[in-house]
């Protein structure tokens, strides 16, 4: 019935010889009846290592003569429950001509593991279809690490060696056009989920090859639902959401998986259907749910060193393309200076984000990259610049107890002297820590009065006094 997926060979050849089975996957002597009864049954743990040695060193047999055995090409047309059954028939016939005793438990998994090998990112694939990680991070063949919550744990989960992860590797970044040898030990990827991968091999990386994944999220959390997660308060929120409508140039400063492109997703929410938005990002991770949004994405340069796109050549070609708005999901470079160029030129609205860990570090970032970009300018041109595209600041951050918050909203309200003014209006206070490590605080106002209150009133967002009151605005 399967046929058709394995490799029809011009004439049938003599039965190969078998090489006895690995010591690791033989079956154990039986003891003689006295000594089985004087005999101790190994610890639990060890029961489990060893069977789990005794099906890996299995696998790897298995797996060698699977990809001599099947038509990959003709795979591609089957589902998947064809498939598995073929695979299943297969490690069959293998156990039966290597004389080895597997219960169903042991078949069972032999058969998924042989499948993920095959057909997906072998090892990996069980955490990419884990809804509780968020993020995937191997050192090496022997060390896979998750992320959920926020906390970082080691599994149990590895690959059999170098070669194997090595594999997986150019799996990856073969299918989307690219390549990682030692001439070019490192890339970035996107998966078919749309999750972001970075890989580095040796021999920059010493001692083995280093993944990192961040898992595509396919629910599209909006305010509400960051507001229920306790990211920011209610009071914040109606703020941002007036902040957007009302076309205000916004920038989500954090560090690394504080939650940036959550947080723009959610800002995104508050832009009416009627408006057309152009987004631009190194690895489209952005969800827009708007009905008129033209999505970018850059190329890195090919074999030759040629035919790369960046962020700059996007956002360049953007400007062109009539949009209302423009959303950088990352600005780090050059890019910055069309992007600061874009929200001074009618371009209201515009949203991005940066890497910086407060408000006033992100001005300083946003600096930094003009003054890297080449583009001599006087400091405060260049701060007059900044303070006069830039409207309000988002800062982003993930506590040590794990969770992402909010921790501060700052409007850019002008220049004083060389300095660019800033007044916080809404923070986030720590105020004690539970004894399991959970951070306890508030959101609250700082007091101040919004410079942009009177451009809320005029788009008809009447925001109450009191919401800049300074009280605790949410437990």
């Amino acid at each position: 019935m399967f046929s058709r997926y394995r490799h029809t060979p011009a004439s049938t050849p003599a039965k190969p010889q078998l090489s006895p089975p690995p010591a690791a996957v033989s079956e154990p002597v039986v003891p003689p009846a006295r000594s089985r009864r004087l005999a101790t049954r190994p610890p639990a743990t060890d029961r489990s290592e060893h069977r789990k040695q005794r099906l890996d060193a299995l696998k790897s047999d298995i797996h060698k003569r699977l990809l001599e055995t099947l038509n990959l090409g003709a795979l591609e047309h089957a589902s998947e429950a064809e498939l598995r059954l073929e695979i299943g028939n297969l490690i069959s016939e293998m156990i039966v001509e290597m004389d080895i005793v597997l219960n169903s438990e042991d078949r069972q998994t032999l058969t998924q593991e042989l499948y993920f090998e095959v057909m997906g990112l072998g090892p990996l694939e069980t955490l990419l279809q884990d809804t509780s990680v968020d993020d995937i991070l191997v050192n090496g063949p022997k060390q896979i690490f998750v992320e959920r919550k926020g906390r970082l744990a080691l599994t149990d989960i590895s690959f059999r060696d170098d070669r194997h992860l090595l594999r997986i590797i150019d799996k990856i970044v073969s299918a989307v056009g690219r390549r990682v040898d030692e001439s070019n030990p490192y890339v970035d990827a996107r998966l078919a989920d749309g999750s972001r991968f970075n890989a580095m091999i040796p021999p920059v990386a010493v001692d083995g090859a280093l993944v990192s994944i961040r898992k595509f999220k396919k629910e599209k959390l909006g305010i509400d639902d960051l507001v229920r997660f306790g990211a920011l308060s209610e009071d914040m929120a109606r703020y941002l959401e007036a902040a957007v409508a009302t076309r205000l140039n916004i920038v989500v400063s954090g560090g690394t998986g504080s939650g940036k492109t959550t947080t723009l997703n959610a800002l995104s929410s508050f832009i009416g259907d009627s408006e057309r938005i152009l987004t631009i990002e190194d690895t489209a991770e952005l969800q827009l749910q708007q009905i008129h949004v033209g999505r970018m994405e850059s190329r890195p340069a090919n074999m030759e060193g040629k035919g790369a796109i960046t962020q700059r050549d996007c956002l360049r070609n953007a400007l062109r393309m009539r949009p209302d708005r423009i959303i950088v999901g990352e600005t780090r470079g050059e890019e910055v200076i069309d992007m600061l160029q874009a929200m001074n030129t009618g371009h209201d609205g515009s949203m991005t984000t940066i890497h910086a860990n407060s408000a006033r570090d992100g001005i300083s970032r946003l600096e930094n990259m003009i003054a890297m970009a080449g583009l001599e300018m006087p400091l405060r041109a260049m701060r007059s610049q900044v303070a006069s595209a830039v409207n309000l600041i988002v800062q982003a951050s993930r506590l040590q107890d794990g969770s992402r918050r909010m921790t501060s909203i700052t409007e850019i309200s002008g220049m004083e002297g060389d300095i660019i003014s800033m007044q916080e209006i809404f923070r986030f206070e720590r105020t004690g820590l539970e004894p399991d490590g959970k951070i306890l605080g508030h959101f609250t106002a700082t007091g101040l009065r919004s410079v942009y209150s009177d451009r809320f009133q005029r788009w008809g967002f009447n925001l109450p006094a009191t919401l800049y009151d300074a009280a605790p605005s949410q437990e």
